[in-house]
C-alpha cells in the first residue's frame, strides 16, 4: 500500500533505481543543507535503508513518478530518534528542474495522510535545517508547526486535513 495524490505516483524504490537516485542525492542544490551530496555507493545504501523500512515498518521513502513515468523524486515516512525518542518523519526531496511546482507539498501532503489515515499516527515530524525555508514552507503547508528549536518541526495529526 502506498500514498495516493493526483498528479504523482508512489512506489518502493528498487536496486533498478539507482542511477535516478545516484543523480538526485548526489545534486549539491537537492543536497544543499545536508552535510554533503551522496555519492553513488551511498544512493545504493538509501535504497537499501527504505528496502529494509519496507520490510520491517511496511513504509519508508517511496519513489515518486509523474504519471507518464518521469522521475520526481521520493518522499515519505521514516522512524527518527529525536531527543531519545522514536517519532515518524516524513521527508521529500524533488529534482532541481521540478522544483516549484508542488510536487513536495503533494507527496508529504499525501505521506501525511497515509500516516494517519493508514499507519494511525498522531503525530508527525519534518526535521528542516533552520535556514531551508522551502522545506520549511512545505511543511507549514502540510500543517506541521514549530515545535521547538530547529532543525525539527512537529505537529499532532490534524483529525482532518484539506489536500493542497
Amino acid at each position: 500500500m502506498h500514498p495516493q495524490s493526483a498528479r504523482l505516483t508512489f512506489r518502493d524504490m528498487t536496486s533498478d533505481d539507482l542511477d535516478d537516485l545516484a543523480l538526485l542525492l548526489g545534486d549539491p542544490e537537492v543536497m544543499t543543507y545536508y552535510p554533503r551530496p551522496k555519492i553513488r555507493a551511498e544512493a545504493a545504501q538509501w535504497i537499501d535503508w527504505n528496502l529494509g523500512l519496507y520490510r520491517t515498518h511496511g513504509y519508508g521513502l517511496w519513489l515518486l513518478t509523474t504519471a507518464d513515468g518521469g522521475f520526481v523524486g521520493d518522499c515519505g515516512l521514516t522512524p527518527q530518534v529525536v531527543d531519545g525518542v522514536t517519532e515518524l518523519e516524513v521527508g521529500y526531496h524533488v529534482r532541481p528542474a521540478l522544483q516549484g511546482r508542488g510536487y513536495a507539498t503533494e507527496a508529504a501532503a499525501a505521506s501525511r495522510d497515509f500516516a494517519r489515515d493508514v499507519l494511525g499516527a498522531t503525530r508527525l515530524i519534518a526535521i528542516i535545517h533552520p535556514d531551508n525555508r522551502p522545506s520549511q514552507r512545505v511543511a507549514e503547508k502540510i500543517g506541521l508547526r514549530p515545535e521547538n528549536a530547529p532543525p525539527c518541526t512537529a505537529a499532532v495529526m490534524p483529525s482532518s486535513t484539506r489536500r493542497p
